[in-house]
């Protein structure tokens, strides 16, 4: 029976993405000097998976590139070359590079040639000119003879068989490289039929392989098993080896870093492995997510106590009789209270801590620090505060932005810091909590702070700010997220055209969170980002006007109040406005915005539900609240379409549909449909 070796390329591609993830923190780590020798083979263990795995798979760009990494990283493993700045940057690079190319090979498309050719002559010209020492001269100092071929010795391991490696097919592998003797080593068999086990290996070969190809082309046959037996490689030149001497009990000889499949080889090696390319090319990526066991046994025990409690109803409702109905009740509330818990379960496996997304971090700020010519300490905290798979694939992008801005704007340069008694390294500090049903992101630095004079001059010159407005210090910082506004004297690559900011709020905002600043001048600056921890569920005041049932975010809303007659102001005859304290606030009548039959217009007869959202507030108008509950969130623009002031809608336990309110939405309709107030309330500096 054959197996489709394509099934499993996603497991592939997401091992070696963690191997990356694994390679470029230990490349961050490394000091420069002496290797750590832990380290180092963690990063070459990474770096080995992915070549082993690619030329299992077939990638066979990717396994070379990746054997040239892992040669350099050899040499720093064994004491003959030491960590430099300059391969650790290179190291980095070729991990950048490997993440394409495994991109590449994912998605099926081509890989930028120019970039990986670009980085291997670099990696090559970096283990040519290495620190080697003089022992490496003196063996290039030895005329050899000519190699004619290799005398391959391969004694697998006992275990062999239970790695899933078969002998026979990497014989046939060696033999395709040329015409081939092969002698069998029997001497490791059982000499008692009682002794022998058949899931052991008990043989070994002698090759001598007549033809002189690549040697990097006969190691590539023993690549997934170096591990698991005993190989040595002897050139050979004429009728016997050239080097008898040079035969190591394992692959440790390094070979040339332009040694490749070369001519029919090369072709014929790629001939059998097109076959998987364009199977895995046709077949879409998968979204996966890796659970812990504990949580998916917590399912299994909940579904279990689930079905105890559906056979017991239906029992009661096989057998019902009016006596029974204290049973019915009990049985209806420990349903209630699976069904709780199983919810919570559920949603805990798409739950993922938030180191996947500051993992990122580390490197961007050493490169980007280092082309600023500044000096910057990163500090992570609450990597493990876990949130929604969904929330945190779509809040990495906004993070890269401001911790770009932080490092650009925030953190000064050392010679400036030192001027104002700072230490010359600034500190940028990542740090994640959970509050409620939220979770808070915080990007703090210790820099200059935002300025206040200098943000409010560049508003007013824009023409976002009258040059007689009057605004606060949350006002004026909350202007840095205004479309195509920037400080910046300089545009560079890294900031300074004013795009970026607004698109951090926009994306925070459709994940229904927001963004607040807090910055002290000369002392540094807070950006605060509260999300929901998921998408899927709401926690939603439920409201009625006239018939139909509305749920608004409990986030949203301040509080919700009867209406006083006399707090009620007229705008132009047409707009109202609530006095609430020092505030007048819009009133959002929900019944003439969504053309619904009220139980009355009087708005004494009423509640007013006040609103939050973008920092400016409104007070909705409905009949009656009805109570709180989570609710499961639907789109509305997938199964319909989008409507403005609506974010989504939801099943409700009678069966009827209700539409959750935008409060964003609600808002900016207010404003577009409410000129005159808007101008009322601009003249008066109020709401």
């Amino acid at each position: 029976m054959s197996i489709e070796i394509s099934q499993f390329h996603q497991v592939f591609f997401e091992e070696s993405s963690e191997g990356l993830e694994i390679m470029e923190s230990g490349l961050l780590a490394l000091g420069v000097g002496e290797p750590d020798l832990e380290a180092i083979n963690t990063i070459f263990r990474a770096a080995h998976s992915i070549k082993g795995g690619s030329g299992t798979f077939g990638f066979t760009a990717i396994s070379e590139f990746t054997h040239v990494m892992e040669t350099l990283l050899d040499e720093m493993r064994a004491g003959k070359r030491l960590v430099t700045r300059e391969a650790v940057d290179v190291l980095l690079e070729g991990v950048d590079r490997l993440r394409g190319l495994l991109g590449a090979a994912r998605d099926g498309v081509p890989a930028d040639a120019d970039d990986v050719a670009a980085t291997s002559r670099r990696l090559e010209a970096l283990l040519d000119g290495g620190n080697t020492g003089g022992a490496a001269a003196a063996v290039a100092d030895v005329t050899l003879p000519a190699v004619t071929g290799w005398r391959v010795r391969f004694v697998p391991a006992a275990h062999l068989f239970q790695t899933g490696n078969d002998p026979a097919r990497l014989l046939r592998e060696l033999m395709a490289l040329g015409p081939s003797r092969i002698e069998c080593d029997l001497a490791r068999l059982p000499t008692h039929l009682d002794a022998y086990d058949p899931e052991s290996c008990y043989l070994a070969w002698t090759v001598d392989l007549d033809n002189d190809v690549p040697e990097a082309a006969v190691r590539e046959v023993f690549e997934w098993v170096d591990n698991d037996a005993d190989i040595r490689i002897v050139p050979l030149a004429g009728d016997g080896p050239a080097n008898e001497a040079a035969a190591t009990p394992a692959l440790t000889a390094v070979p040339a870093p332009d040694e490749r499949r070369s001519g029919d080889d090369r072709r014929q090696h790629e001939d059998r492995r097109a076959g998987d390319r364009r199977q895995m090319a046709a077949a879409p990526a998968t979204a996966s997510i890796r659970v812990d066991i504990d949580k998916v046994d917590a399912l299994i025990n909940m579904v279990g106590e689930l079905v105890i409690t559906q056979s017991m109803l239906s029992q009661l409702a096989a057998d019902f009789d009016v006596a029974l109905i204290e049973k019915l009740r009990a049985g209806v509330a420990q349903l209630e209270r699976n069904t709780r818990e199983l919810q919570e379960s559920v949603m805990s496996i798409r739950m993922m801590p938030i180191s996947f997304s500051f993992n990122r971090f580390p490197r961007l700020v050493r490169d980007l620090s280092a082309k600023l010519g500044k000096q910057v300490n990163l500090k992570m905290t609450g990597e493990n505060t876990e949130l929604d798979k969904t929330v945190l694939e779509k809040i990495g992008d906004p993070l890269v932005h401001l911790v770009r801005n932080a490092l650009d704007h925030g953190i000064e340069p050392p010679d400036v810091r030192r001027e104002c008694g700072k230490h010359s390294a600034g500190t940028l500090t990542l740090n994640a909590y959970h509050e409620g049903s939220n979770i808070v992101i915080e990007i703090i630095d210790d820099g200059a702070g935002l300025n206040r004079d200098r943000i409010l001059a560049k508003a007013r010159e824009r023409g976002i700010v009258g040059d007689q407005d009057v605004l606060s210090d949350e006002q004026i910082f909350d202007l840095v997220f205004a479309p195509g506004f920037s400080t910046a004297t300089v545009v560079s690559d890294v900031s300074g055209r004013g795009v970026g900011m607004d698109v951090v709020r926009r994306n925070i905002k459709d994940l229904g969170g927001v963004v607040e600043v807090e910055s002290k001048t000369g002392e540094g600056s807070v950006f605060r980002i509260r999300l929901p921890l998921t998408l899927a569920i709401l926690d939603g005041q439920l409201v009625r006007v006239g018939s139909e049932v509305y749920i608004v975010s409990l986030v949203s809303i301040i509080e919700s109040l009867q209406v006083k007659p006399d707090a009620v102001s007229s705008v132009a005859g047409q707009t109202e406005l609530y006095r609430l304290r020092d505030e007048y606030l819009p009133i959002v009548r929900l019944y003439d915005l969504f053309d619904v039959a009220p139980d009355s217009q009087n708005l004494g007869d009423g509640l007013l539900v006040i609103v939050e959202a973008e920092g400016r507030k409104v007070g909705l108008f409905v009949d009656d609240l009805l109570g709180q509950q989570q609710v499961v969130i639907k789109s509305l623009q997938t199964n319909f379409r989008r409507v403005d002031g609506i974010s989504g809608a939801t099943i409700l336990g009678d069966g009827k549909v209700a539409m959750i309110l935008d409060t964003a939405g609600l808002i900016h309709l207010s404003r577009t449909q409410y000129q005159p107030a808007r101008r009322w309330c601009a003249e008066r500096q109020v709401a």
